[in-house]
């Protein structure tokens, strides 16, 4: 039986885009439930096979005094630029690794494949995440993050 501590993400009510929380036990965890969120609402998981690695850098313009890392911001280019590659190279993802943050960067891979209407069917087709009420927060036991995304 799942626990709520085991579960990746649960959709939210907004007015007219989509919005979810993601869950995660480190933020390395958080950033890929996040990115899973997003194509598990897209598209029909059961249907992707991992036949690609896509390695993604993010990197962001940092305050070079400031030591602090701005998940907020990385989190957001993160999940857009997951969209563009869907958007530009027809790449459906289903399985996410972050392998590190520094002050302005967010390393990682994307496991899936190309998009095949034959095979793949669109849920619900998505525009691009927004900075709107966009929120990373650690808890006591784990961290969240809250996503809206234009439709």
């Amino acid at each position: 039986m799942k626990t709520l501590t085991d579960k990746r993400y649960t959709l939210i009510e907004h007015t007219a885009d989509l919005a979810y929380v993601a869950y995660g036990k480190d933020v390395e965890e958080l950033f890929e439930n996040a990115a899973y969120a997003l194509f598990d609402v897209y598209t029909d998981l059961s249907r992707v096979k991992e036949s690609i690695e896509r390695p993604i850098c993010i990197q962001i313009e940092t305050d070079r005094t400031k030591t602090d890392i701005d998940y907020e911001q990385l989190l957001v280019r993160w999940l857009n630029e997951l969209l563009y590659l869907n958007e530009v190279e027809d790449l459906l993802f289903k399985r996410f690794k972050v392998k590190g943050f520094s002050t302005g960067e967010l390393r990682a891979s994307a496991y899936g494949e190309k998009f095949s209407s034959g095979r793949h069917v669109i849920l619900t087709p998505l525009k691009a995440v927004t900075y709107h009420r966009i929120e990373v927060v650690k808890g006591p036991n784990r961290w969240h993050a809250r996503v809206i995304v234009d439709l």
